[in-house]
């Protein structure tokens, strides 16, 4: 060796490396044994368990959501039908950042803060598994940009779906109403499973009232799917069960008459078969495109609805409640002629006002010059507040509200339509508990001329008159007539439901009251004569003007002066034919100022459409049996 360098230590550095081989080989044939041990658990011991998880990863269970049932009119005119539609879904378990994949697709088509906000709340209230509607009713050309690009969009899908449609849009928004979106509160009281695959529930009117029968059952099925999620094969299916169609006594064509009769202006038409109570006419206007709601109201639209001053979503027909004004006359007179204190001898003079004895306050009549002596029949032909306050006085407010409470005044009538109230039938007793006040006889005097504290909706109205035509006989209001069970091919027809009736002592008080209906409309000095004297049939009516605030002693009311929102209500109620009626109908009209010149014109429209076309048919079938 050279001077001060060292020899390499050769021994030393083999022995180091063979350490190292021996190491690593050591290292090597532990990890192999490692991965042969995992292999024997993965194949051997858990064989079942992970053969099921791949068998669960390839096949995926989906819902069948159900075809919702259809719904008819009387004429089989469809009004609520299912369309079919595209939409864009993803399954959040089978997408990595839900976010990163929205802004990607909203590259690709039109996608809403407003669409990104119900995702969100649907995803919070279903599964990661579920499939969850991010936009609705694509266009071909949008379902033709997402196809192309779906490669890139694991757990994306276009999925074809039936979305409800109501054809005749405003016309049966307030009967028919529509379905939405499932929100939590909905989603808490549902059946779940039975909505899978289903994102829309009946929210309103008949769709909400029958949502257990129209909405069917769901079906399942498993399907092969690719690692993308994607579906490749159907295996085993069971199939859904379409809901139950709907038909209606509603005639659309009817409806369309009345809705138009109104106009421009907001009030109610009721008309309803007296011998079923099958509704025949429920209008309520303004009125909504009930279409705009299903997939759900963009927020400008939405707002506009809310703050219109007319407000086209309140359900006048089933919500409304105002003061009956004269209308409620006929029923008094009723109690008068049951409690024996109105008869044709009794007569009261009507000077053009009434007070009570001792009290200066006077109750004015509509005709300032007043009617003179009056008996009953006159007082209901003409229309005189006076005979009312006195009869009212007479009654006392205890036994009319007793009297009136067979005929259904004081409570909802039960129809097939969700969100019914109730009219107000007032008492001492009630005034004291709600209002913590005496009752005074002055509210008794108003209350005989359907104002005060008197309410009623137009559906309790319009059923009140249809008993009154049947001298009593009282039948549950319903719209729905016949079930059809496609399924099965079965059709169930709905039997008329009869209430308790209304009862006499004399049976002849019916007749009297309907002799002096009658003349309302055809009897010269009627308050209604216009729409009767050229009549074909006869027409038992009673108009009605409903104060909506009150004159001072001092001061006129002057229509022409005042703001049309401080108008008069103008009512109407009517039956036809008397000898056998076919159709009752109550008419208001918010602020339409008098029921004589305003609803009743409209309501002889609507009784024309129903009753000309079966009269004309009755005199040819006479005529062709005279002849033979």
């Amino acid at each position: 060796m050279q001077s001060g360098i060292p020899l390499r230590d050769h021994f030393r550095e083999t022995r180091m490396f063979n350490i190292r081989v021996i190491v690593t080989l050591a290292i090597s044939l532990l990890l192999i044994l490692l991965i042969i041990v995992r292999l024997v658990y993965l194949q051997i011991i858990d064989h079942e368990l992970y053969t099921t998880l791949s068998e669960e990863n390839r096949f995926f269970i989906s819902a069948i959501p159900p075809t919702r049932g259809l719904i008819y009119d009387r004429n089989d005119v469809l009004l609520a039908q299912n369309l079919p539609t595209f939409n864009l879904e993803l399954i959040p378990e089978r997408i990595e950042n839900i976010d990163n994949t929205i802004a990607a697709l909203g590259e690709i088509i039109e996608i809403t803060v407003a669409d990104i906000k119900r995702f969100k709340e649907q995803m919070g209230q279903y599964n990661r598994f579920k499939s969850i509607p991010l936009r609705t009713r694509l266009s071909d050309e949008e379902v033709a940009r997402i196809a192309v690009n779906r490669y890139r969009f694991p757990g994306v899908d276009i999925a074809a779906r039936l979305i409800r449609h109501y054809p005749h849009g405003e016309l049966t928004s307030h009967t028919i109403g529509y379905v939405g979106r499932i929100n939590d509160k909905e989603t808490q009281r549902i059946n779940k499973s039975n909505y899978e695959g289903t994102n829309y529930i009946g929210k309103t009117g008949i769709e909400k009232y029958y949502e257990d029968i129209l909405h069917g059952h769901v079906g399942v099925q498993q399907v092969e799917t690719n690692a993308q999620g994607r579906s490749l094969r159907t295996f085993e299916q069971v199939p859904a069960e379409s809901g139950i169609n709907l038909h209606l006594s509603l005639d659309i064509e009817m409806q369309k008459i009345a809705q138009e009769a109104m106009g421009e202006e907001s009030g109610s038409i009721v008309a309803i078969d007296p011998n079923t109570g099958n509704v025949l006419v429920f209008v309520s206007t303004p009125a909504f495109d009930p279409n705009l709601f299903v997939a759900g109201i963009d927020h400008a639209t939405y707002k506009a609805y809310r703050d219109h001053p007319q407000n086209p979503l309140f359900n006048r027909t089933l919500r409304g409640q105002y003061p009956p004004g004269s209308t409620i006359k006929p029923f008094w007179g009723l109690a008068g002629l049951e409690f024996g204190v109105a008869t044709n001898e009794i007569k009261t003079f009507c000077r053009g006002w009434f007070s009570l004895p001792g009290h200066k306050h006077r109750y004015r009549d509509w005709k300032k010059t007043g009617h003179g002596k009056m008996d009953l029949h006159d007082a209901i032909v003409q229309s005189c507040d006076v005979y009312f306050y006195d009869l009212a006085l007479t009654l006392g407010i205890d036994r009319m509200a007793k009297f009136m409470a067979p005929f259904g005044f004081n409570s909802p009538t039960g129809i097939d339509i969700t969100g019914e109230l109730g009219g107000l039938m007032p008492t001492p007793r009630w005034k004291q508990k709600q209002r913590k006040q005496p009752w005074y006889l002055g509210e008794t005097l108003i209350a005989g001329i359907g104002q005060g504290y008197v309410l009623t909706t137009p559906l309790q109205l319009a059923s009140a008159t249809a008993t009154l035509s049947k001298s009593g006989q009282r039948m549950l209001p319903r719209v729905v007539t016949k079930l059809e069970n496609t399924n099965t091919a079965e059709i169930t027809e709905l039997a008329p439901i009869f209430q308790t009736p209304v009862t006499l002592s004399d049976p002849e008080y019916w007749l009297k009251m309907i002799d002096a209906m009658k003349d309302v409309t055809h009897h010269w000095r009627g308050t209604a004569y216009r729409i009767g004297k050229k009549s074909k049939y006869k027409i038992a009516g009673k108009t009605g003007t409903a104060q909506v605030f009150s004159v001072k002693q001092n001061e006129e009311y002057d229509e022409d002066k005042i703001a049309k929102t401080l108008r008069d209500h103008a009512l109407f109620i009517a039956f036809a034919p008397v000898e056998e009626p076919q159709i009752a109908i109550s008419i208001i009209v918010e602020h339409g100022g008098h029921g004589g010149s305003t609803a009743a014109p409209i309501a002889k429209k609507i009784m024309d459409y129903y009753l000309l076309p079966k009269l004309e048919k009755e005199e040819a079938t006479a005529v062709k049996q005279s002849a033979s």
